[in-house]
């Protein structure tokens, strides 16, 4: 894909329709058409995440992967968690990326689903780091279905327990980690304010985690632990998990006001932004990032 970094919004990048192209979830970012773009031409650091180190949870693609590559290139050394071996390309890549930028990489697979699982992934980075300053818990999940009788129970249940769940087992384990100064930044949803009816469960999920950001944000500042909590709000972004859980993807993003599905590149400097010192007064906050749809 042509990277490009200025001119009008609408033009940026490919317009939907885009061509049929299903995958079996959670999908590969090879066999999309466009290849998303994850900052890898594009992305230029500034130090402002110099000596830091990042947990990125879903860093294996998409939004994951662009806000991997952004904060190396910040100076950061970088935690990849991913689920599955199907999975293991991506994040190669992505741990690829990282080390290009000069900064330490270590690869996570596990079902985060677990408290066990995510235990030893803090763990794991607080081995290898030493200290954690910057959680990202972005990895989710998600099906479409036409009915609500058609959703299961285990459904139901699974996506709760990977977008919601996970974050608080992580944030458990972590908050004992992190130091005075460092951010948690959630991932929630366009759906959390302007639900997609065919996503029922993902969009109850996200507006659970916006409530939990505030809360955590409102606890931690409380206690004077120093750590800010937000959030990110994306609206559609080209990702694998589209082809591979939107049955009508050929038209993904066509109904935001810049007319297009947004790329991981443009929705990772927010990451980095509330990762940074420039954010110092922001907690319990979420910025939209929706291609112009409305979040009030």
């Amino acid at each position: 894909m042509e990277t490009r970094t200025e001119g009008n919004p609408k033009n940026l990048y490919p317009k939907p329709p885009f061509k049929k192209q299903d995958q079996d979830p959670p999908g590969e970012t090879k066999h999309m058409d466009p290849r998303p773009d994850h900052g890898e031409l594009s992305y230029e650091g500034n130090n402002l995440l110099r000596g830091k180190t990042a947990i990125i949870t879903g860093a294996d693609s998409g939004i994951g992967k662009a806000t991997a590559i952004a904060m190396a290139r910040e100076g950061a050394d970088i935690l990849i968690a991913y689920k599955d071996s199907i999975e293991d390309e991506d994040a190669k890549d992505t741990l690829d990326w990282v080390t290009k930028a000069g900064r330490k990489a270590i690869l996570f697979k596990g079902d985060i689903r677990s408290e066990d699982t995510c235990k030893s992934l803090i763990d794991l980075a607080v081995q290898e780091f030493k200290h954690i300053d910057i959680l990202v818990n972005n990895a989710a999940y998600q099906m479409s279905y036409k009915t609500i009788e058609e959703i299961s129970a285990e459904e139901w249940n699974k996506t709760f327990e990977v977008n919601l769940s996970a974050m608080f087992y992580l944030v458990k384990h972590a908050l004992p980690h992190l130091r005075a100064g460092s951010s948690i930044i959630n991932t929630t949803s366009v759906n959390a304010y302007d639900p997609n009816p065919t996503l029922i469960p993902y969009a109850a999920s996200k507006a659970a985690i916006q409530n939990f950001t505030s809360n955590l944000a409102q606890k931690f500042l409380e206690e004077n632990k120093g750590v800010r909590v937000n959030a990110v709000a994306p609206g559609p972004v080209w990702t694998p998990l589209i082809p591979s859980t939107i049955p009508e993807h050929e038209h993904f993003g066509d109904n935001t006001p810049i007319g297009r599905p947004g790329q991981p590149a443009e929705i990772a400097p927010v990451y980095v932004f509330l990762a940074s010192a420039a954010a110092s007064y922001i907690s319990g906050a979420t910025i939209p990032a929706t291609g112009g749809r409305i979040t009030i």
